[in-house]
């Protein structure tokens, strides 16, 4: 372990840096495959008896894998341990000694039943940077509790405020909580080392699903505090501006977002009806909120008039900012997709591998390993250890 990360390449600052991964399904693996990206050594240990169940979460699969672990798991390396066997479980905790972080995302309690818990390991290992990753965190009545994303995106109260009101609940749909609290670790992982460096000490970090649920509704929750109500279901717009929704055109549907009174009357001008910016109904955002329903109804019925890439021509031309409503094919074949290089070059034709959304002096970090396969015992390598 070292303070001082080897940086020979801007896209990779973290090279020279050691994680243990002791993770499954999103979270954990997110955390470590953005760490990998930046370069840090990631070895993911998994139960030698399948794997990381992710492994198995298809169809679709490539390769005999599910395409959603490919998505998670690159640039790592793959560790095969059973826990319950205490010689691997030795040659794991070696392992960790010699490691700069681990993450992990078990069950309530199982690493503290084997020794491994974030408090022995720190005591035992002052530099390391020891990263638990829960369901709804470590201390109140459902720290033994584990979840899922769709879990919190109810306990949290996401999907109170997600859909179209008086429908049934709709999850987002990428993992936002999973994914989510990665990040979260990769921020607290990041901010420990900072603070080794300066202490030559590492620390346990702690984050949850639940507390990366409460922090995205940090804007639903202050405006519910602030008003006294529920704040509810509001389909693709925002209860706080008006326009600022999906409209459909004559093809299909189109977002505008006009969030100020300028981009307002630059709409309407568009929409050929430049009286409605000096309407007392419509004349400020608070009174375009308070007849939304009605300025809504007006605009699409001009939208409907023209197709979308009319609208967003036009719109686009003046400066009020829209978009069409993409499918996944039309991102990865869109123009600026391919300009940012956000789709990383596998060699495989059925693998779409999303680059981590970052770029140092201009370079992007590179794919240099696919997902590994299962930890496999061999005697030419460490005993439990494997390059995939």
């Amino acid at each position: 372990m070292s303070d001082t990360l080897a940086t020979a390449r801007p896209e990779q600052p973290l090279s020279g840096l050691r994680m243990i991964e002791i993770g499954h399904s999103v979270a954990a693996p997110f955390c470590g495959q953005v760490l990998a990206d930046l370069g840090a050594e990631v070895i993911k240990v998994e139960n030698p008896d399948g794997g990381d169940d992710a492994r198995h979460w298809g169809p679709p699969f490539v390769n005999g894998t599910a395409a959603t672990f490919h998505s998670l798991n690159r640039n790592k390396r793959s560790m095969a341990v059973n826990l319950k066997n205490e010689e691997e479980r030795a040659i794991l905790e070696a392992l960790i000694g010699e490691s700069d972080v681990l993450v992990q995302n078990m069950r309530p309690g199982l690493m503290e039943r084997y020794g491994l818990g974030a408090n022995d390991l720190c005591a035992r290992f002052p530099r390391l940077i020891c990263c638990n990753l829960g369901a709804y965190g470590d201390v109140g009545p459902l720290r033994r509790h584990t979840g899922y994303d769709p879990l919190m995106q109810a306990f949290s109260g996401i999907m109170s405020v997600t859909g179209e009101p008086g429908r049934p609940p709709v999850r987002v749909g990428p993992s936002i909580i999973d994914q989510g609290t990665g990040m979260w670790c990769v921020i607290g992982i990041l901010s420990a080392l900072m603070g080794r460096a300066a202490s030559g000490r590492g620390c346990r970090v702690d984050t949850s699903l639940f507390e990366t649920g409460l922090s995205w509704m940090t804007v639903p929750i202050g405006n519910a505090v602030a008003s006294g109500k529920e704040p509810g279901k509001s389909g693709s717009e925002t209860p706080m501006l008006t326009p600022y929704r999906a409209f459909m055109a004559a093809d299909r549907h189109i977002v505008i977002a006009a969030g100020n009174n300028n981009l307002f009357r630059r709409l309407v001008e568009t929409l050929g009806h430049p009286e409605w910016a000096e309407d007392a109904r419509f004349a400020r955002n608070a009174d375009r909120v308070a007849n939304r329903e009605e300025l809504n109804a007006m605009i699409e019925e001009v939208v409907q008039t023209r197709p979308s890439d009319h609208w967003t021509q036009a719109l686009d031309a003046v400066g009020v900012p829209c978009s069409p409503v993409n499918q996944v094919s039309e991102v990865l074949a869109h123009p600026q997709t391919k300009a940012l290089g956000m789709v990383l070059p596998s060699g495989d034709p059925h693998l779409g591998l999303v680059a981590t959304p970052l770029r140092f002096d201009g370079n992007r970090p590179k794919l240099r390993s696919l997902a590994p396969k299962p930890g496999q015992r061999s005697a030419e390598e460490d005993p439990v250890l494997t390059n995939g």
